[in-house]
């Protein structure tokens, strides 16, 4: 049965490619290629959730299959109710959509005309759109550039451009596609903080692809991994340290040097001088090592390290590349 609550629905949907590559001088190989394989999932309104995975995994295209950009081989895709590949244009109101590597501003134009160009596209009424359009320059700092024609902002502004382009008309669900790509530091953070305050007081549902695992551990609580053309992970970001076997490292610094310590559950990673990193399961307690090894030794002082998610990610990968198909 479908889930009702769901704004965005995927029921085993797939996305095959016919492929042809050349194998002599007159003759042509056709293959399929399985770009998105038997993924289903659903997104409640109002969530912001991450979709990852390395390059070619799918993505991309299952955002287009979102959008109606791509019509999906099989299964059934449902946006806000709508088919997206049959009602394109209707549901197009109901989505805004930002491509990080592909502009919808029009490139010789100030970005205030490319904002006036939007409003008719969309019908937006004034006092509606000038309201959009006063909390969006505002959060991402573009009153500056309003006057500036589209080919003459940097690669953070036009993006700040293209986020606000896209939300104009109160959209119901945001898809980004690596919306931080080659952006600074500085413009990253506007960026994050406005989505962070689009989702909290519009309620907007935000998918959300990037490389960039800071986006994903700054605005995201559930997290999708896509491999393959395969769903591998979904849950929270504390799920995918158990998922990925990743480890925590403890740090301690004895009073005097001492061989590899052996503790139950861990293992010495190195030793320098009286400094040792032990690593542990990250989804266990540092608790009982630390209190056996006060027991056992004189510690001066001890930290712990978070595994990076960007390992994490890695093993997890690692491990659907030598899983059986």
């Amino acid at each position: 049965m479908p889930d009702m609550t769901a704004l965005i629905e995927l029921d085993r949907v797939e996305k095959v490619f016919d492929v042809r590559r050349r194998t002599g001088p007159l003759r042509r190989e056709r293959r399929q290629v399985r770009a998105v394989d038997g993924i289903s999932f659903t997104v409640p309104a109002g969530q912001v959730v991450g979709y990852i995975g390395p390059n070619g995994a799918g993505k991309s295209t299952t955002v287009k299959m979102l959008t109606g950009i791509l019509t999906p081989s099989g299964g059934r895709l449902r946006v806000a109710g709508i088919d997206p590949s049959r009602e394109r244009t209707r549901l197009a109101r109901r989505i805004g959509v930002v491509f990080g590597q592909r502009t919808t501003l029009w490139w010789d134009l100030p970005l205030r005309d490319s904002y006036e160009l939007v409003r008719r596209m969309y019908r937006i009424d004034a006092a509606r759109y000038r309201r959009n359009l006063d909390r969006c320059v505002g959060l991402l700092d573009l009153a500056p550039l309003l006057d500036v024609p589209v080919r003459q902002l940097s690669l953070g502004q036009r993006m700040r451009g293209d986020i606000a382009a896209a939300l104009l008309h109160d959209p119901e669900v945001l898809y980004l596609d690596e919306p931080t790509i080659g952006l600074d530091v500085v413009s990253k953070a506007k960026v994050r903080a406005f989505l962070r305050t689009v989702n909290t007081e519009q309620g907007t549902t935000v998918l959300l692809t990037t490389h960039d695992l800071t986006d994903i551990e700054q605005l995201c609580r559930r997290v999708m991994v896509i491999d393959h053309g395969r769903l591998v992970y979904d849950g929270g970001l504390d799920g995918l340290h158990a998922a990925g076997d990743s480890e925590r490292t403890l740090v301690v610094d004895f009073e005097r040097e001492l061989p590899p310590v052996e503790l139950p559950g861990a293992r010495c990673e190195r030793v320098e001088g009286p400094r040792q990193w032990i690593a542990f399961p990250a989804a266990a307690s540092a608790a009982p090592l630390v209190a056996e090894l006060a027991a056992r030794h004189g510690v001066v002082d001890l930290s712990v390290r978070e595994p990076a998610i960007e390992d994490v990610i890695a093993r997890m990968y690692a491990a659907s590349s030598t899983a059986p198909a």
